[in-house]
């Protein structure tokens, strides 16, 4: 940066490089709305107000304008789309800066994962900064495909567009005081450390914040988010795809505390991005819920800049980056025009491409061929072992599962799914190391009549996770995705209704957008046809292997209940 003829900008000596007049400033800092010009140079902003004269002016016909949106906390994997076309999804909706945790990579391919979603951000039309993974592997309850020592970590963190310690995601271990866990976490002493400690309350949730993490996104109720404010955390309100908490958490709002919430998709489909927006469908369901407009925004600007240290952006000031968002109703907040340090990259919802992007081609190299399993030890018969059988029970909407206790449908000495009654058999077979592990068990509230679904996509051990209600089906399915490197389907019977390929790790797709689109739109209406209700069942069946969100999971290596950390048996009396 030229930092002489920004300050000559900025005296008006010199013609700034962009001019925005006839604007409504949105200033998320005092909570105002004034009418002025920008001036822009060199991606920054360099005045305010009247007289300002630049190479090209803009009018903006009394639009308001107000900082680009930061997302605080996601995770661009679960989109199904690489970092690049992810960032051609959000950029329309006005998000200027994604604070993205690759912790699903990570756990397939370790530090060359995170290195490929590095690289590939390079080519997104905003800005893509990372927090680097803790706890990969989240625990020893499943088999992951990588692991990341202290060493890795903090070589990562030195790494440009590093901001933090991602989602702490073992919090019994840092409770108990895990030396590896908080070996880690004193690595990042003085950055950014990011929580997740569903539930955690009293003693417990002293020890964990006391470790330096200082933010949460998974709370879901007022209750935990206040207990969890008072100690000294920042609470990120997420509305996901699987997991939408934003209407609940809403009363926690005040005046008071509000400099202290965030918002934030973590895990959210593209389908969703496309169908309702990102960051801005947060702003907007908080408006409609009676958060006043500025408050909303501060919320999805200022705040979560704050947050990760990122003082060049986040308010509308000289100094600032230019990212900024331009629309036309304060209430009901829809990007007419984005601008990323200053350039034009989106209009009406729709990225501006100044050079065209090369079209993504075959996935190769060390994040493509990740699936490997030993079929000849793959079985899903059950053997009866009882008259009671643990269940995970679905919830949709949330994370956290239920445990429920059944008495399973047998036959010819087998415990057999019971569509029925909603009963599925569930399994999670390990595809990283072919090591013949299977971890088989029972769930509920999927609504599938008939037929399979599986995929790649488990977090966090991302093992194969296969559904269904029936045994050659849930095969059929298994086998599919396993035969395109990784990927998602829906079966019934020995054929296949819909495939999507995921060749990038098994978790993501090196199509553009638009044809993920079309082949996530085939796998959702072929598990409707199949009978699941559910908004997102390929999220809900992605979260019944995170064996760090209570109640009851399932991984390649058994039924773990959450709470106590431990693996249990299937059948109980």
């Amino acid at each position: 940066m030229d930092l002489e003829r920004l300050i000559s900008v900025a005296r008006g000596d010199e013609l700034a490089d962009l001019v925005l007049r006839n604007g409504q400033l949105v200033d998320v800092l005092s909570g105002e709305v004034c009418p002025t010009s920008i001036a822009v140079a060199q991606g920054h902003i360099v005045g305010l107000g009247g007289g300002c004269r630049g190479a090209t002016v803009v009018d903006l016909r009394g639009g308001y304008v107000c900082p680009g949106f930061i997302d605080a906390h996601v995770h661009m994997e679960s989109s199904l789309v690489r970092p690049r076309e992810f960032a051609r999804a959000v950029v329309g909706c006005g998000v200027t800066t994604i604070v993205s945790n690759p912790h699903e990579i990570a756990n397939v391919l370790g530090v060359e994962g995170i290195r490929f979603m590095l690289h590939d951000a390079r080519n997104a039309p905003l800005d893509i900064l990372f927090t680097i993974p803790s706890c990969v592997p989240a625990t020893s309850l499943a088999t992951s495909g990588a692991r990341l020592t202290r060493r890795d970590i903090r070589m990562l963190l030195k790494e440009p567009g590093s901001v933090g310690l991602g989602e702490v995601m073992d919090f019994p271990g840092v409770v108990s005081g895990d030396r590896r866990l908080l070996g880690e976490i004193g690595s990042c002493r003085g950055l950014p450390i990011d929580g997740h400690c569903p539930g955690l309350s009293g003693r417990e949730l002293n020890a964990y914040a006391a470790a330096g993490i200082n933010s949460e996104h998974e709370c879901t109720s007022v209750a935990e988010a206040r207990e969890k404010l008072r100690n000294g955390m920042k609470i990120f309100i997420r509305e996901g795809s699987a997991a939408r908490n934003l209407k609940a958490l809403l009363p926690l709002v005040t005046p008071h505390n509000e400099r202290w919430l965030c918002f934030c998709t973590d895990d959210r489909g593209h389908s969703d991005i496309v169908k309702e927006g990102s960051v801005d469908h947060l702003v907007r369901m908080a408006i409609d819920g009676g958060v006043p407009p500025i408050m909303a925004l501060r919320m999805a600007t200022l705040n979560p800049a704050e947050h990760y240290r990122l003082f060049d952006r986040g308010l509308i000031a000289p100094g600032r980056r230019a990212d900024l968002v331009v629309f036309r109703d304060l209430y009901e907040p829809r990007a007419e025009q984005v601008y990323c340090q200053g350039v034009l990259v989106a209009e009406n919802g729709t990225e501006v491409r100044r050079e065209p992007i090369a079209a993504a081609g075959v996935c190769e190299g060390k994040v493509a061929n990740t699936v490997h399993v030993d079929w000849a030890g793959i079985d899903f018969r059950i053997p009866v072992e009882g008259n009671r059988v643990r269940v995970i029970g679905a919830v949709e909407g949330q994370l956290i599962t239920e445990s429920v206790v059944m008495e399973p449908l047998t036959r010819n000495g087998r415990a057999e799914s019971d569509p029925d009654r909603d009963l599925l058999k569930i399994a999670v077979i390990e595809r990283h190391r072919a090591s013949g592990n299977v971890g088989l068990g029972f769930v509920k509230g999927i609504g599938l009549k008939r037929g399979a679904m599986a995929g790649t996509v488990a977090h966090d051990h991302h093992n194969l996770i296969v559904l269904g209600a029936d045994d050659l089906s849930m095969m059929t399915a298994a086998e599919a995705v396993a035969s395109v490197g990784g990927g998602m389907a829906v079966t019934e019977g020995s054929a296949v209704l819909a495939l999507l390929p995921l060749p990038i790790a098994g978790l993501m797709s090196d199509r553009s957008l638009e044809v993920v689109s079309d082949k996530t739109a085939a796998l959702a209406y072929a598990v409707k046809e199949l009978g699941s209700k559910l908004r997102d069942p390929f999220m809900t069946m992605g979260f019944l292997g995170l064996e760090v969100i209570p109640r009851l999971k399932l991984t390649d290596l058994g039924l773990v209940d959450v709470d106590r950390q431990n693996i249990v048996p299937l059948f109980t009396t």
